[in-house]
Formats: structure tokens, sequence, C-alpha cells
């Protein structure tokens, strides 16, 4: 490469003359860059090869790699995930605050409920509709630990049990995403860097991240996206095939659910092809109206004052909690903190690349102020409104003994819909939780098909349709594979991988904060 260099680690402006996909290559329609696409895909076929031969050694040795960082590396995950929180509550306070995406005078290419329904959609939606019942029942319960040792099946031990549940979904998450969100979106709009990972290391690296360094971490990218939303893509079939079942009869196996991969990937795709306002941005626009829907329904169904008084609860909870739940040293609850909080905080960065990118995407035009308080604090107030819903509604009908839940936590993917069964209209509200469940997993598997594919061809955000559905194939296939040859057993052992790859990620966003606020004070 024979770039003029203008920016570099010293430069006050941190511009360079490297254009998106300058150095790609032209394949069978498709526009790639040659490192990342051809290794990416490589190492994502040979995984799946080795997967589906040696099924029982592949899940011993990714479950021992992923149990060996999130327990030696129990610190790293918590501390980063205590200034990532502090980090962007800062920005939004400080004089970077007022800084454009995009400069000045950038306009937003979406309007906030449309930009608030995509963000959301991706980033969390999906975990939401599986874990919002499920998780404080098993914390209320003691199905595997208990925050910070609260007694199980007392009252102490459900505000315990919200309190964590909030601390799982609130600020900590969101501040992960942010951080990447931000590195991203600043320096492709403001610096006229292409859209990929390793542009955010361009204050620290200059140059040298359009060589092999930046080809490591945009490869390391593309790994973690496209194992996170393929385990995410098989585990959602299995709990809309359970949901099926429950409501319908349907038989609830591996035929049921790799026809539910193949339905969602279809759409997927052609959601792809049709690009962020005719594919994503309906779709997420759909997501929040049938969740809104659904979210009215629970709350007046089940009684509006308690809803109110479990959502005081809920904060109260968690405002009480957040700190004792941050710190690592000392904790006595250790099965839970590490089994728990830091599987989580694991599980976020490595989601961390897609749903950034895919936030950064569709953020141009707002100030670092506005981008924060939409990113962090406003999801974690529906988040907050949507446990004290459904979670705490749970909770009413376990310490009522009413229902299945009285009996303990079974199948996890079952958790919403035995809540439900217990509230009026059971087969309608069952029926828009399982569309709700598929339209989540849809949007971000195209959302997530767009960031890979932009990853892959160098930055571009135009790539040709033929790689977007690429990627969208691809996550269905191994989802699917994976499924048939290994069953929930594999797709265990895939996320056990993308968790593992939170490890260094962890460290690579702590060396980003330190690129986004070189950069942020350039522009001041």
């Amino acid at each position: 490469m024979n770039q003029k260099v203008q920016g570099g680690p010293n430069s006050s402006d941190y511009t360079s003359d490297y254009k998106a996909g300058q150095d790609n290559v032209q394949v069978m329609g498709m526009d790639i860059h040659n490192p990342v696409f051809t290794t990416s895909a490589l190492a994502i076929l040979t995984f799946i090869v080795l997967t589906l031969m040696f099924p029982a050694d592949a899940k011993t040795m990714l479950e021992g790699a992923r149990v060996w960082s999130t327990t030696t590396f129990d610190w790293l995950f918590m501390i980063g995930g205590n200034v990532f929180v502090l980090f962007c509550l800062l920005l939004i306070f400080l004089p970077v605050g007022k800084v454009r995406l995009g400069g000045a005078d950038a306009k937003p290419d979406f309007n906030r409920m449309s930009w608030f329904s995509m963000l959301f959609a991706a980033g969390m939606g999906i975990g939401l509709m599986f874990w919002s019942v499920a998780e404080p029942v098993a914390y209320y319960t003691d199905w595997w630990g208990t925050p910070l040792n609260a007694a199980a099946n007392t009252p102490e031990g459900a505000a315990a049990a919200m309190g964590a549940t909030m601390f799982h979904w609130g600020l900590h998450p969101w501040a992960i995403y942010g951080v990447v969100a931000l590195a991203l979106g600043f320096f492709t709009y403001n610096k006229g860097l292409p859209l990929t990972i390793r542009s955010a290391f361009y204050p620290l690296f200059g140059e040298r991240v359009w060589g092999p360094l930046g080809h490591v971490i945009d490869i390391v990218a593309v790994l973690a996206t496209i194992f996170g939303l393929a385990t995410s893509l098989g585990l959602g079939a299995s709990q809309a095939s359970s949901g099926l079942n429950f409501l319908f009869g349907v038989e609830n196996n591996i035929s049921t659910q790799i026809a539910i991969i193949v339905a969602v990937s279809a759409i997927a795709i052609m959601s792809v092809v049709r690009g962020l306002d005719g594919g994503v941005k309906l779709l997420s626009n759909l997501n929040m109206c049938i969740a809104a829907i659904l979210l009215l329904f629970v709350i007046f169904a089940g009684s509006i004052s308690g809803f109110f008084s479990n959502l005081a609860m809920t904060i109260g909870a968690y405002t009480t909690d957040v700190v004792p739940l941050s710190n690592w040293i000392g904790r006595e609850d250790e099965k839970f903190y590490k089994d728990w909080t830091v599987f989580y905080w694991a599980w976020w960065v490595s989601w961390s690349p897609f749903v950034g990118m895919f936030i950064a995407r569709v953020s141009k035009g707002r100030t670092v102020r506005e981008f924060m308080i939409a990113v962090l604090l406003i999801p974690t107030l529906v988040s907050a409104v949507w446990m004290s819903a459904f979670g705490a509604q749970a909770l009413d009908q376990v310490q009522g003994g009413v229902g299945q839940l009285a009996n303990g936590l079974g199948d996890v993917s079952l958790a919403m819909f035995q809540m439900l069964e217990n509230l009026p209209m059971t087969a309608i509200t069952s029926a828009l939780a399982i569309i709700l469940v598929l339209v989540f997993f849809i949007t971000s598997s195209d959302s997530g098909s767009l960031v890979i594919d932009s990853i892959t061809a160098g930055g571009k955000v135009d790539a040709p349709v033929p790689q977007r559905i690429f990627w969208a194939v691809l996550q269905g296939v191994i989802a699917g594979a994976l499924l048939y040859g290994g069953g929930n057993e594999a797709l265990k052992a895939l996320q056990a991988g993308a968790i593992t790859t939170g490890l260094p990620f962890t460290a690579i966003l702590l060396l980003m904060c330190v690129s986004i606020y070189k950069g942020l004070k350039s522009e001041i």
C-alpha cells in the first residue's frame, strides 16, 4: 500500500488516505477483503466440520477454554464492565458530549423511534424474551446460585433476584455496546475511516491497522459475531419449537427446529436484500409494536398496581445492589458471580462487534450525548419495565403457588409460556410471543449479516447483494448443521467458543476507550 499518511498515533486529526475496500478483490460477483473474508470463511467451515466429526471432543475443549477464561480472568471481565459504564456515563456530561457523529451539520438518517427500535432489537430483544421470566425465577429458587447469597424463596430473595436480573440486562451490557458503537461511528463519520472494527484503533496504531494487526482484529470480530448469531439462532429455534409444542402440540424435535431455522433464514435473506430501510427498519418497527402490545397485556392482565409496585422494587433493588454486584473481591457468592455475571459479561463482549457496528451504522447525525443517553439510559429503563412486567409477574406466580413455575424452573425455553398460561387469552399471547421471538431472530440475523458483510468487505457498506446473502445463509447452515449433528450440546460448544473470544475482546475494548477519548478531544 502506498498511501500518503495524513494521520497516525501522534496526529491531532486522525485521518487517513486509506479508502474503504481499496485492497478488495472481486470473486464470483462479490467484493471481498481477501485476508479477512477468506480466513474467516475457512475458519468457520473448518470449525463446523471438526465439531460434527468430533462433537464430544469439541465440547470438552471449548467448554474448558470458556471455564478457564471466565475463572482465571474474572477480575478482567468485572473491571472492564465497570470501566465501560463509568466511561459512557462520563461522556454524557463531559464537553466532548456535544460532538456530533458526522460533523456539526450532519442530519440523522432515521427518526428517533425507528432508530431506537433498530438498536434495541439488534442489541438484546431476543434475550429479553428468553430470560425475562427464567432468570428471576432461577435466582429466586436457587436454581444455580443466588445473588449475594440472598435467601432463596423469601421476599428478600425476590428483590435480590430482580436487582441481579437488571444488573445483567441494564447499564453494563449497553455500555459494552456503546463503547464499540461510538468508536466505529465516530471514526467512520467524523474521520472518514472504513466502517470496520480496526478503524477504532487508528489513534493508537496509525497506518498499521490496515495491515496484519487489523486483519487479526477484524477476523476475531467476524468469528465472534457469526458464532454468537448462529448460537442464538439455534437456541431460539429450540425456544420457538417448545412454544409451538406447548401451544399447538407440534412435535418438538430436530426436524421442527431445523424447519424454523430455514424459515427464519429465508425471511432474513429477503430482508437483507432489501437493506436497512426496506428490511431491518421495517422489521424492527414491527418488533417494537408487537412487544409493546404483549407488554401492555401482561401489565393489565396481571395487576396495574402490582406492576408499579414491582417496578419500584426492581429499580430499588438494582440501585441498591449495583455496587456490591459490580465487586468481585471477597465475594461469598462465587458460584453466582462467576457462572452468571462473568458469563454474561463475556457473552456481551463477544456480541459487541456485531451490535456495536450495527448501532454505529444507524446513528449518524446524533451527538455523543444524545447517542449515549439513547444507547445506555433508555434501554436500561425499558429493560426495567419489561423485567418488572414479565419477571416479577412470574415471581408472583411462584410465590402464590400458581402454575408450573411454582414447581421450579424446568425447561428454560418454556418459562415464558408457562407464565403466560396463567393469564387470560393464553393462546393469543403465546402465539404473539412465538412471533416476537421469530421476528427478533430475523432482525438479529439480517442486521448481523450486514455487519459481517461490511467487515469482510474492507469497511464498505454497499457490497454486492450476493455477499450479504452468503453470510445470512452461513448463519443458518451453522445452526442447522450443529443442531442436526450434535443437538443443543453442539450449540453449547459453539456458544462456549463465542464466549471465549470475549477475553481478548475485553482488552481490545479497554484500548478502544482510550482511542475514543483521543479522537473526541481532537474534535473540540
